[in-house]
Formats: C-alpha cells, sequence, structure tokens
C-alpha cells in the first residue's frame, strides 16, 4: 500500500467511528435518551445530564483555563469585518495581525498572530475542523508567505461565534497550536429562516481600495429529522492605488505598495440527520476561492521597477488566487456513558499565480518569462479526529476525555524547475531540469491520541491533566503533556493557571530537499560571499515550546468581570532559513532551513467590563507584551506593538436602536537591528509610533425582518502608511487605512 494509501486508511478508520457510532445510535435506548427526550442537541455535545451528574467535556475544560474568550453574533453584528474576520478577531486579548517574522516581507497580508508566536502557530479551525489552504503557498527564505492566511473563508454573515483559545489552552490541538486556536463556529439549521445581507465600505481617501459584499443565508428543517443550511458570498476589496505610499516614502527610497485587493466567492452547504434525539450525523461541503488584485507588492522592488509589474497594477489584474473545496462528515452524539464527537474532512487547495522571483531583488516580482503562463501548487489533505468524553467517580467526580487524530498532507508543486527554482545542478542535490532528481511532489502524515481528565478535586478546586502523543512521518515524535488548574478563592474571586508543551511540524517547503532557489546576493549573508543557493532540509525537528501563564479573574453578581494573566513562552527549535552554510557550488554558498536554539516571549493581558447602566456596559482589553525576541541575535520574532488597548461603549439607546463607541490604541512597534537576509545592520532601525482607532457603529431594528447597521471607522482619521519593504522600513511596514464610512441593510424572515 502507497504512503498516502496508508494515511487514507488511517483517516478513514477515524471516520468510520462516525458511521459505528450512528448505527448504535439509531438503535440504542439509553437512560440519557430518556433523560434528554424533550432536549435540544447541542452545538457540539456538550453537556449531558445523567444519572443527576453533570459530564463536562473537554471544551468545558479548556474554560477552566485563563487565555479564552468568546466573540458573539452580537459583538459581530456591532464591529463588523470590512473583509476578513480577522477584522473581528484582532480586538481580542493578545491578539494582533502581523507576519511570521520581522523583516516586513508582504507587510499588508498580514494574519492573525496570538502572543507574538507568529500565524503559523495560529491554528484556524471552521466548526472545528483545521484549514490548511495557507499552506499551499511557498515559503520564502524570509519565512514568510504571499497568503492572506485563513480565517477570511467564511463570511462574518454565517457566524454563530467565534472561540479564542490562547497560551496551555491551546497547546491540546496538536500541531501549529503553539500560539492559539481560532474556531470559527456557524449558524445550525435549527429553525427555519433566510437572510439577505448587503454591505458597503467607502473609504474617504480614493486611493484606498472600497468594499461590496452580499451574502444570503438560508435553512432550516425539511423534515422531523433532516435539516439543510445554504449559503452564498460574494465580496470585493479594491486594491490601494500603487502611489498610496509615495508621500510616506523617504527620499530616494523605493515606493512600497499598498494592500492588495481581493475577490472573494463562497458556497456552503450543511445537511443535517437527526438520528434520534440524542445523535447528529452533518454532512457538509464547501467551495471557496480568493483571487487577487495586484497592488504591485515585491519583496526588494517598488512596483515601478519594470513596465510589467506596473501595467498590472495600474490595470488591477488578478496574478494569484486560491480554490479552496472541502467535504466533511461529522458526527455528534450522547450516550448513557458520556458524549462524542468524530469528523472526517478532505480539504483541497489549489494555488494558482503568475510566476514570481523567488529570492533576492527580484523576490515576488512578476517574471515576464512567466507573466502569461500560471503555475499551480495543489495541496491535499485529509484530517479525521474522534473525541470521547466519560464521567466518571474515582474518590472524584471526573470526565476523562480521549481522542485520536490523523493529518495527512499531499503536494504537487508545479513552480518546482520552474520561476521558483534555480537551473544550475547541485552535487547532491540533483537539477531542477530532471524530473527524477527534483520530485514536485511531497506528503506527510500525523497521528496523535490524547487523554485528558478534568477531576473536581473539591467544589472549589478544578484540576486538568493531560497528555498528547504524536508522530509525524518525517520529524518523528513528540510528547505534549499539559496542567490547567482553577481555585475559586471567593465566590467571586478565581485562580487560573496552565502549563503546557506545545509543537509545530516543519512544513512541507522546509522539509523537502527538492525546494530550491537561488540568489545573487540580495537574499543572502554578505559575510559568507553575496551569491547563494538555499535548499529544503528533512532533518528538521519540530518547533516546540513550553507555554505557562497564570491568571486571577473577578466576576460578581452585579455583571462587573475583570481579570490579569500572566503568560510566558520558552521557544525552541524555531525553524528559519539558515545562516551558516552547509557547502558551496560554483562559487555561491549553499544554505538550508535549521532550527533557532531559543527564543522568549512573555507578557501580561487584562480585562474589565464594568456595567454602568442597565442599558450601557463598557468593556476593555489590554495586553502588553514584556518580552518577545530570538535568544540567539535579540531580534524581536515578529512586528508586535508593546502594547495593545481595546475599549467598547455599547449603549441600548431605544428598544430598536444600539450605538457603539469602539477604541483601540496601539503601542510603539520596535524595528529589527538586523538585515534578516544579509546579516548586516538594518539601514532603518525607527520604530512605528503609537496610534490610535477610533470607530462609531448605530445598529437599527426596523422591525424583526429588517435591519439597518452603519458607521465610521478610524474617526479622527490616523493613517498609517508604509515606508518601504523588508528591514528598509523599520518598522512601517504596512498601511492602516484611514476614515471608512459603511452601511450594511439585512433582512431575514
Amino acid at each position: 500500500m502507497t504512503p498516502m494509501g496508508r494515511g487514507l486508511a488511517t483517516a478513514t478508520a477515524i471516520g468510520a467511528l462516525i458511521v459505528a457510532s450512528a448505527g448504535v445510535a439509531n438503535a440504542q435506548d439509553t437512560r440519557a435518551q430518556r433523560a434528554q427526550a424533550n432536549a435540544e442537541l447541542p452545538l457540539t455535545g456538550e453537556e449531558l445530564l445523567l444519572d443527576e451528574v453533570v459530564v463536562v467535556s473537554a471544551r468545558e475544560q479548556l474554560s477552566q483555563a485563563p487565555g479564552v474568550s468568546i466573540i458573539s453574533r452580537e459583538q459581530l453584528e456591532l464591529t463588523p469585518p470590512v473583509n476578513d474576520l480577522s477584522d473581528a478577531i484582532r480586538r481580542q486579548p493578545g491578539v494582533n495581525l502581523t507576519g511570521n517574522t520581522s523583516n516586513g516581507q508582504r507587510g499588508n497580508n498580514r494574519q492573525i498572530d496570538i502572543r507574538g508566536m507568529g500565524p503559523e502557530n495560529t491554528l484556524i479551525l471552521i466548526d472545528g475542523k483545521p484549514v490548511f489552504s495557507r499552506n499551499s503557498v511557498r515559503m520564502r527564505r524570509g519565512g514568510e508567505r504571499d497568503t492572506r492566511g485563513d480565517s477570511n473563508w467564511v463570511p462574518a454573515e454565517m457566524v454563530e461565534r467565534i472561540e479564542v483559545l490562547r497560551g496551555p489552552a491551546a497547546a491540546r490541538y496538536g500541531s501549529g497550536a503553539a500560539g492559539g486556536v481560532v474556531n470559527i463556529i456557524t449558524k445550525r439549521p435549527d429553525k427555519q429562516s433566510f437572510s439577505a445581507t448587503t454591505f458597503a465600505n467607502i473609504p474617504e481617501n480614493s486611493d484606498e481600495g472600497r468594499t461590496y459584499r452580499s451574502t444570503i443565508v438560508a435553512g432550516g428543517p425539511i423534515s422531523e429529522n433532516l435539516s439543510y443550511r445554504f449559503s452564498a458570498n460574494y465580496n470585493i476589496t479594491g486594491a490601494d492605488d500603487i502611489g498610496i505610499n509615495e508621500d510616506a516614502t523617504p527620499e530616494g527610497e523605493s515606493v512600497a505598495a499598498g494592500r492588495e485587493g481581493v475577490k472573494n466567492t463562497d458556497f456552503r452547504g450543511l445537511l443535517s440527520w437527526k438520528l434520534n434525539e440524542q445523535h447528529v450525523l452533518d454532512f457538509e461541503a464547501a467551495w471557496s476561492q480568493q483571487r487577487n488584485i495586484y497592488a504591485g507588492d515585491a519583496l526588494h522592488q517598488d512596483v515601478f521597477s519594470t513596465e510589467l509589474n506596473e501595467s498590472l497594477a495600474r490595470d488591477g489584474r488578478e496574478t494569484n488566487r486560491v480554490t479552496r473545496t472541502t467535504l466533511s462528515a461529522t458526527h455528534r452524539g450522547k450516550w448513557d456513558f458520556g458524549t462524542s464527537n468524530s469528523y472526517i474532512q478532505w480539504e483541497n487547495s489549489k494555488n494558482s499565480r503568475l510566476g514570481e522571483g523567488n529570492a533576492g531583488s527580484g523576490e515576488g516580482r512578476i517574471s515576464s518569462q512567466y507573466a502569461k503562463d500560471r503555475l499551480a501548487i495543489t495541496l491535499d489533505n485529509v484530517t479525521a479526529k474522534s473525541e470521547w468524553n466519560f464521567p466518571l467517580t474515582i474518590v472524584v467526580p471526573q470526565t476523562l476525555t480521549v481522542g485520536a487524530e490523523f493529518r495527512g498532507e499531499w503536494m504537487d508543486d508545479e513552480n518546482m524547475g520552474a520561476a521558483s527554482a534555480t537551473t544550475f545542478a547541485i552535487p547532491g542535490f540533483g537539477t531542477v531540469s530532471d524530473p527524477a532528481l527534483r520530485n514536485p511532489k511531497s506528503q506527510s502524515q500525523l497521528y496523535g491520541i490524547y487523554v485528558e481528565d478534568n477531576i473536581l478535586v473539591t467544589d472549589k478546586f478544578i484540576l486538568t491533566p493531560g497528555l498528547r502523543f504524536d508522530h509525524h512521518s518525517e520529524s518523528g515524535n513528540n510528547w505534549s503533556p499539559s496542567l490547567n488548574a482553577s481555585y475559586s478563592i471567593t465566590d467571586e474571586i478565581t485562580l487560573k493557571a496552565g502549563i503546557a508543551r506545545a509543537f509545530k511540524v516543519p512544513n512541507l517547503f522546509q522539509l523537502n530537499p527538492n525546494y530550491l532557489y537561488t540568489s545573487m546576493g540580495n537574499g543572502c549573508p554578505y559575510m559568507y560571499g553575496r551569491p547563494c543557493y538555499v535548499i529544503g532540509n528533512e532533518n528538521l525537528e519540530p518547533e516546540t515550546s513550553i507555554n505557562k501563564e497564570v491568571g486571577l479573574g473577578y466576576i460578581n453578581e452585579s455583571g462587573w468581570n475583570a481579570g490579569i494573566t500572566y503568560f510566558h513562552n520558552d521557544f525552541k527549535d524555531h525553524i528559519q532559513s539558515g545562516t551558516t552554510p552547509i557547502g558551496t557550488y560554483n562559487g555561491m554558498a549553499v544554505y538550508q532551513w535549521e532550527n533557532v536554539p531559543k527564543a522568549v516571549i512573555q507578557g501580561l493581558e487584562g480585562n474589565l467590563i464594568i456595567p454602568l447602566h442597565e442599558k450601557v456596559r463598557w468593556s476593555t482589553n489590554a495586553t502588553y507584551m514584556i518580552e518577545s525576541k530570538n535568544k540567539t541575535d535579540n531580534q524581536p520574532l515578529s512586528l508586535v506593538p508593546k502594547y495593545t488597548i481595546n475599549s467598547n461603549l455599547v449603549w441600548q439607546a431605544t428598544e430598536q436602536l444600539e450605538l457603539n463607541l469602539g477604541v483601540t490604541h496601539y503601542g510603539e512597534i520596535k524595528a529589527p537591528t538586523v538585515s534578516f537576509s544579509t546579516l548586516q545592520v538594518a539601514e532603518n532601525t525607527r520604530s512605528r509610533s503609537p496610534y490610535t482607532l477610533v470607530n462609531v457603529t448605530a445598529r437599527y431594528e426596523f422591525n424583526e425582518n429588517l435591519r439597518l447597521l452603519a458607521g465610521v471607522t478610524n474617526l479622527f482619521n490616523k493613517e498609517v502608511k508604509r515606508e518601504g519593504t523588508t528591514t528598509n522600513a523599520g518598522a512601517n511596514t504596512f498601511n492602516e487605512p484611514g476614515r471608512a464610512y459603511y452601511i450594511s441593510l439585512t433582512g431575514s424572515f
């Protein structure tokens, strides 16, 4: 059997639990069924009343940790994302938008970064299932991808809530969750409904791209046991003008591009089969496509560097698209012994784009040689997971959670041997022109099992130990122990703490020795000679971190809620492009991806909710980064603000009118002092100065079927401009759009 066949067999075995449990569920008549005969099955099967014992699942166990927050449907309606859900998620404690590194590459393609661990260590889930489409985009030598991330596959109107898990609470999710987990929960078809929403966002500055969005969502019961849900969405956000950053560019420097545009098309369908009162089977299919609108972004050159790139930008041409297709089956069940949640999912991502320069001065620039030919990277992911929760009473009440997970990925890279790689032969590594020696296909499989126990030691003390074991086909075994605890000091004050070992396996580009590119100097450490090659390294170790946190929370009956959390992450074996040559060829140094020994991240998170009046509530959260650096060279890991403050004041003015005032303040962002590519002292070490954004929103319900939303973002028009690419911009590597006006109308029945 082939490796892919063995992987699919494993996934199918786990997925078969869905069918097997469904068959048993259809036949059984348990005490749990009788107890719940008149109850609705919860969204994820979290709770079960069984012989007067409350079953608390793994999802409830996570709530014992301090690093957990929820974005409700109401919050999304009051502060709607312009295009990407990251607009809303970035306002949670511990969350910012950054790139994977501090080098400033692709500065406007910022993604969700939790606790400074970088976007690659933030795991995105949709209804508990992982999203891996960004892995189909090549990772450059600097550690960045030309991607918008994976938080833009679900339109805001489809979302019921978003769960954000940080630190030790996220470690149980396995590879890629060292920073945290974002779980996007979509609406259930519990009742017959239909809604249509239109949204427009118009910037005051005509150089910034406008946004228009239309979404329909329909669903509800077809029969007593069958329900459906269907959604369709089209969103277009225009690209910034190619000269938007000219006035911010230092004299003599190249003009950096603004934000590129995007066209989103999304279709999603769900068929839910209620086998009985205790068990539900869901079958879901989704097709989404993101097409860019080119803004001229290149990593070392401005948009005017070539006539072709300028023409593509001025015409707003599409230079890349990612198409994502998924099929999944999910079973959620209640049994007389507990609850279960199992799924199997196939995800296909096709990243098709015009050929680009891959390193040095031409990195990211569309090459005239490949301007008419699209080259595709196709990534297939099969994921399967089965989780079971068992209530027990062994001395004290407790809930045991056990689970198994499989992830398999298979990549076919048409870029191999084309624009992305050298045409020279390197002894021991084959040649680009010979497919037998430079294979465009790569794969890996990850098998995981885990166990957790939620122990009610006393009425005030809850202890949750856990252990996860993973085997990766390329980088070996990994153990991830964890321990979370919650102690009620008083009825209103709770102390929470957690510690966990988290990890992330190397991606296929980093592991694949056939992934090779060359630079004639601008992408190489000067200290070892200007031209160089960079290749993958099949001997990489997984990145690991020891994540610790301790928090104190206060909640009283009148609605006051306050808390503060300290977190500390010791980061080991962080993967980056090598700086020590492994050899030379034709006078050019050869580098590999390598593990960096140590890095450290620590900071504080705080939150405060004050019920000023029965119709007025005020909430604030803040994050302060004490330290975030690579201990080898003392450079920052990513460009995150020293501190961030998010504050919202919500006033229910009338039964129909709700008003929201939102303020976000970002502290100073320190710049790296050394160039990531050349290891020389950076040309510009200027920090990004603190700035504040103020948003106002009005939500008006004409009646139960018609709702209007209108508002102004960046009320005081605090524009922040990108000043360059890579380290020649210091920390000023991205655009923060100026004042804009938005309006949204939703009709539903």
